[in-house]
């Protein structure tokens, strides 16, 4: 029986950038231990810097996913959710899809804490204290 069932990881695609080490991460671990590896990204209805409709931020995080997982040598499917506020219904959201999902383990991105922090909290830290499944945060 294998440790993980599945794997997902929020991307933002208008940072990829920021997203290599989680990446990297998760498919490595999505490799080791034989397990799917989804990339969830959230996205607003109207048009956005990243794509004007829903539709073409779906296409883009299939795309994304599938040049990463040829570039990590690893499978990788993507989920779009269209939500008024991507903002605020972030941290809901992604626990949300990990239980649609079956996913047991998150693996997502963090930045670097600043003062901000101290007085809101960060999405993966909320996203850790309120999942109910295993969250590993990369900085």
């Amino acid at each position: 029986m294998a440790l993980y069932a599945r794997i997902i990881t929020p991307i933002d695609l208008a940072h990829p950038d920021r997203m290599e080490k989680a990446l990297d991460t998760a498919a490595d671990l999505a490799k080791r231990y034989e397990v799917p590896l989804t990339l969830v990204g959230v996205t607003a209805p109207q048009p956005g810097a990243v794509a004007h409709t829903s539709a073409e931020y779906e296409e883009k995080l299939a795309a994304f996913a599938r040049a990463e997982g040829d570039k990590r040598d690893v499978a990788m499917e993507s989920r779009a959710v269209t939500t008024p506020d991507p903002v605020r219904d972030l941290h809901e959201t992604l626990t949300r899809e990990a239980e649609a999902l079956g996913a047991d383990l998150i693996v997502m991105a963090s930045h670097v804490p600043g003062v901000r922090d101290h007085f809101l909290a960060s999405n993966a830290g909320y996203v850790a204290s309120h999942s109910a499944v295993s969250v590993f945060v990369v900085r």
